[in-house]
């Protein structure tokens, strides 16, 4: 697992050369609504486990919550059930609205 900082995700993510990642977010649906980055799929922490299969094992995967923390340990989940490129928003989507986009609402 990878640790990936706010900019550099955004980063990635402006680059056409580079395929984009499948943005997990595993926070709760009112944290989504308040703010998530675009494109984001939203699957709380607690579905992970029984939403496993929906998940792509090959993909670039990038875990995003609220701090990191949550994200994180689904990362690790993913991990041990052999997802192999997984990345952690270091910071998750307070980093992402303190250093990439200033106007995203915090929480």
């Amino acid at each position: 697992m990878e640790h990936l900082s706010a900019p550099d995700l955004a980063a990635w993510l402006a680059d056409p050369s580079r395929p984009r990642p499948f943005l997990l977010d595993v926070r709760e649906p009112w944290e989504y609504e308040t703010c998530h980055i675009e494109d984001a799929a939203l699957m709380p922490m607690h579905s992970i486990p029984a939403r496993i299969d929906d998940l792509d094992e090959d993909a670039a995967i990038v875990c995003i919550c609220h701090h990191g923390m949550r994200s994180l340990q689904v990362a690790a989940y993913l991990e041990q059930h052999g997802f192999g490129r997984l990345s952690n928003l270091t910071g998750g989507i307070d980093a992402w609205a303190r250093q990439v986009d200033p106007a995203m609402p915090k929480y």
